[in-house]
């Protein structure tokens, strides 16, 4: 009888495609929730690594320009009205203020310092949330991914009892087709959540890094603009 029971498992397919297959409606959309969001979490991750790489070769580039001794106004005429740069829109969102702030007799209206100083503050909000787009995707499918794997895993076992109840039947060939389509769904869960968290941590980390360059740049082109209000 333990032969013939173990003969009857080996012919059942264990493959995704079968597991899947013979899920029952909800496990099977567990199954794929999870499925399309593993694919757009390594997505995002493979585009924000592309992004930032980007990033920080433009601001690189930017910066041996900005430090070359070049005169910032040369600069800023160079970059035109279109800066693609992160370093060069937040530049020119600080020479635009700094320029719109003489009057036609060449005198500061007062408060310049100030408003340049929120301009390019501005302008680094603006590439803060664009670095940090989609970060909050992947911290979500990190946190609820388990729970919704779970949640399969639960509702497959429960159809498992259900068939075994019906078929008054508890030997392997009855009992592990539902066992191994409930588990899946947790595995799933897992192979989402474990790189959503991993590179939302490295990703979070990255990005803090990128715009803390930003501010501090913002800092030194807002001295070097504060000496000349001095003077």
């Amino acid at each position: 009888m333990e032969t013939e029971t173990l003969a009857l498992a080996r012919e059942i397919d264990f493959s995704f495609l079968a597991l899947f297959l013979r899920a029952t409606f909800t496990v099977k959309l567990v199954l794929l929730m999870l499925l399309v969001a593993s694919v757009w979490s390594w997505a995002i991750i493979i585009q924000k690594h592309i992004n930032y790489r980007k990033t920080r070769g433009q601001s690189s580039e930017f910066d041996q320009a900005f430090w070359s001794g070049e005169p910032l106004d040369e600069l800023f005429d160079q970059l035109g009205d279109a800066p693609t740069g992160p370093a060069e829109k937040i530049f020119s969102a600080g020479m635009l203020e700094w320029r719109r702030s003489h009057r036609q007799d060449g005198a500061l209206i007062a408060g310049a310092g100030a408003r340049i100083d929120r301009s390019m503050d501005v302008a680094i909000a603006k590439e803060s949330e664009w670095l940090n787009g989609g970060l909050s995707f992947l911290a979500t499918v990190g946190s609820t991914a388990p729970f919704v794997g779970l949640f399969g895993t639960v509702w497959g076992i429960k159809n498992a009892f259900e068939e075994i109840a019906i078929q008054q039947n508890t030997n392997l060939a009855v009992v592990a087709p539902g066992i191994a389509e409930a588990l899946l769904a947790t595995g799933l869960g897992l192979l989402a959540a474990i790189p959503a968290v991993i590179f939302y941590n490295k990703l979070s980390a990255d990005s803090e890094r990128i715009v803390s360059g930003y501010e501090a740049f913002a800092d030194e082109f807002a001295t070097i603009l504060s000496r000349q209000l001095d003077s």
